[in-house]
């Protein structure tokens, strides 16, 4: 009796019985899941809706397979676009606060990444800074790689993989920085033979 009157005391003290207590617990934790669940989705809602379009992307046209003789250098060109309405920063933005396009690649063993070569921005300005003239890309833009695999690669296909990293920007602001995984294959091949020159024939030996 003393436990059930401690039992019926406590639940009393918390202005319920025990299974009203729990159902309030329950209650009140669902009641804050929603809340949060409605935060994120108003949050979403707002960046489309301060977006108010479609969001910036780049994407890579698909890359042939490039041949190149082990042993010696390769170039590898990339091409990517820009959907309409957007620009990205060019390799090498004119302000410090902003993050310019770059590509990182990963090569199998023995096959070396050379120079990536950028092209040169277009300086243009927009209604968030009208002031400053910007460097950016637009439209599509190409990208080369020199690809060098050593002597002692064995003659075959090979995938490089990396990533772009680049910042795009609209007429009004710019966007978070993205990354768009890049891939490419190039075939391996054997260098011709080194030709054999033929030995001179001294002028006194005859036929």
């Amino acid at each position: 009796m003393k436990i059930m009157n401690l039992r019926m005391s406590y639940a009393d003290d918390r202005g319920g019985s025990p299974a009203q207590t729990g159902c309030s617990s329950v209650g009140h934790y669902a009641a804050f899941l929603i809340v949060i669940l409605c935060a994120v989705v108003s949050a979403q809602d707002l960046d489309r809706d301060i977006s108010g379009r479609k969001a910036p992307s780049v994407t890579l046209s698909p890359p042939g397979v490039t041949t190149i003789t082990r042993g010696k250098p390769g170039t590898v060109e990339l091409r990517f676009h820009i959907n309409s309405g957007f620009h990205v920063n060019s390799n090498t933005p004119k302000s410090e606060f902003l993050i310019p396009t770059a590509l990182k690649l990963d090569a199998p063993t023995d096959i070396m990444v050379g120079k990536i070569t950028y092209p040169a921005g277009e300086e243009m300005s927009f209604p968030f800074s009208p002031d400053e003239k910007l460097s950016v890309y637009t439209g599509e833009f190409p990208l080369t790689v020199v690809v060098r695999p050593l002597s002692i690669v064995v003659p075959g296909k090979y995938m490089l993989h990396g990533e772009l990293k680049y910042q795009a920007c609209d007429n009004a602001a710019c966007y978070p920085p993205k990354k768009l995984p890049v891939e490419f294959e190039v075939k391996v091949v054997k260098g011709p033979p080194p030709a054999h020159k033929n030995p001179a024939q001294s002028p006194h030996v005859h036929g």
